[in-house]
C-alpha cells in the first residue's frame, strides 16, 4: 500500500532528534564494550557532517576522554577541512591528531599514476591543474546509459576548463589511484585503534551506505556504524541539533577527493541530496512512481529511472560491503542451521 505523495514529502525524515540521539550512544556504548570489547572509538574527521556528527555522538556514547579523531589531509584537500574538523572536534571535547598523508600518497604511487592516466587523455594536462570527474548526462532526462568526463582546469591556458569524455580505462585507472586516499587513512584509523585497543567507527549515511557510496577496503571498512540508518537530511538535521556550527551543517557535501570542488550529485547521484532521500525512503516503503512524484517535484517517469537507478547501485553495495566469497563454505564460521 503506497503512502500518499504529500505524506511521506512531508513526514518521511521527522524525527525526534533528542530521543535519537539517547539511542545511538546507549547502543554505540554497549556495542563498544560488550560486542567489540574495545575501550574507546577512533575515527577519521574530514569536517564534513557525517564524521563531524559522528566525533559528537561517540564522545556522548563513550567519554571524550575515550575518543581519538584523526585528522588526516593530504595535497589537495580544501583548507576548510582541517577547519571544519578542528572545529567539530572542539564541540565533541576530544582529542585530534593531524596527519598529513601526502609522503604516504606520493610513495604509493597515488599522484603519479592519476596524472599519467589523465596524461594519456589530456596531453596538456600538467601535475598540479586542478580537476575532477562528474557524471554527464541527465538521470532525469532519458534513459540513456550515463558517461563519465574528466574535467581539468589548465593553468597554462589562465585556467581554462576542458571536458573529456572518459573511456573506462581511464576512468579506472583515476578511481583506482585516487582510491589510495580512502585506504591510507583507513589504515591510519586501524594503526591507532590497534595501539590503544580501541574499535573504529565508520561514519557513512543511510544514503551512502545504501547506494555504495564508498570505497572498499576504504571508507566502506569499519567496526561500526552509528549514523548508517539516517538520511543525509537527517544527518544535518542531528548536526544542529548537537550544536555544531553553521559552516559545517550548512555546507554542500563534497567527495574529499578530487582537487576541483565537487559535489556527491555530480559524482555519483545525480540527483541532489534532498531529493534523493526522498526518493530512497519511497522505493523502500514501496511508494509507487506516481504517489511519490508529485512529493518530490518530478514526474512519474523521472521517479522510475531513479528507482532503477537505486536498485542498480544497490547490486553494487552489496558486493562492496559484502564478506569475501569462499570455495568451500564448509569452513564458514556460521553456526549451522
Amino acid at each position: 500500500m503506497s503512502k500518499p505523495s504529500s505524506v511521506f514529502a512531508r513526514d518521511a525524515m521527522a524525527m525526534d532528534y533528542a530521543a535519537a540521539t539517547q539511542q545511538i550512544e546507549k547502543t554505540l556504548r554497549s556495542l563498544t564494550a560488550q560486542r567489540l570489547h574495545r575501550r574507546g572509538l577512533v575515527l577519521g574527521v574530514s569536517g564534513g557532517i557525517d564524521s563531524s556528527v559522528c566525533a559528537v555522538l561517540a564522545a556522548r556514547a563513550v567519554g571524550p576522554q575515550r575518543v581519538v579523531a584523526l585528522l588526516m589531509p593530504e595535497r589537495e584537500s580544501p583548507a576548510t577541512s582541517l577547519t571544519n574538523g578542528k572545529a567539530a572536534c572542539e564541540v565533541a571535547g576530544i582529542k585530534h591528531e593531524i596527519h598529513d598523508l601526502t609522503p604516504a600518497l606520493e610513495v604509493l604511487g597515488c599522484y603519479r599514476k592519476r596524472d599519467e592516466a589523465i596524461q594519456r587523455l589530456l596531453p596538456a594536462y600538467r601535475s598540479g591543474d586542478r580537476f575532477k570527474i562528474a557524471v554527464a548526462g541527465d538521470l532525469m532526462g532519458s534513459d540513456r546509459m550515463s558517461f563519465f568526463t574528466l574535467v581539468v582546469e589548465l593553468s597554462a591556458e589562465g585556467g581554462r576548463q576542458v571536458r573529456v569524455r572518459m573511456p573506462a580505462d581511464a576512468y579506472l585507472a583515476i578511481v583506482a589511484a585516487t582510491n589510495l586516499k580512502q585506504r591510507v587513512r583507513k589504515m591510519m584509523e586501524y594503526t591507532r585503534a590497534d595501539e590503544l585497543n580501541y574499535a573504529v567507527l565508520g561514519t557513512p549515511n543511510r544514503l551512502e551506505y545504501d547506494q555504495g557510496f564508498f570505497v572498499r577496503g576504504g571508507d566502506g571498512l569499519a567496526d561500526v556504524k552509528p549514523i548508517a540508518h539516517l538520511y543525509k537530511t537527517q544527518v544535518f538535521a542531528l548536526g544542529r541539533h548537537l550544536g555544531l556550527p553553521p559552516s559545517i551543517t550548512e555546507q554542500t557535501p563534497s567527495t574529499d577527493t578530487y582537487s576541483l570542488p565537487q559535489t556527491q550529485e555530480e559524482f555519483y547521484f545525480g540527483v541532489p541530496y534532498a531529493q534523493m532521500d526522498l526518493l530512497l525512503w519511497a522505493y523502500t516503503h514501496k511508494v509507487t512512481p506516481a504517489a511519490a512524484a508529485s512529493g518530490v517535484g518530478l514526474t512519474s517517469d523521472q521517479v522510475e529511472r531513479v528507482y532503477r537507478d537505486i536498485e542498480a547501485k544497490r547490486r553494487v553495495a552489496q558486493q562492496l560491503d559484502g564478506p569475501a566469497l569462499l570455495i568451500d563454505p564448509t569452513c564458514s564460521r556460521e553456526e549451522p542451521a
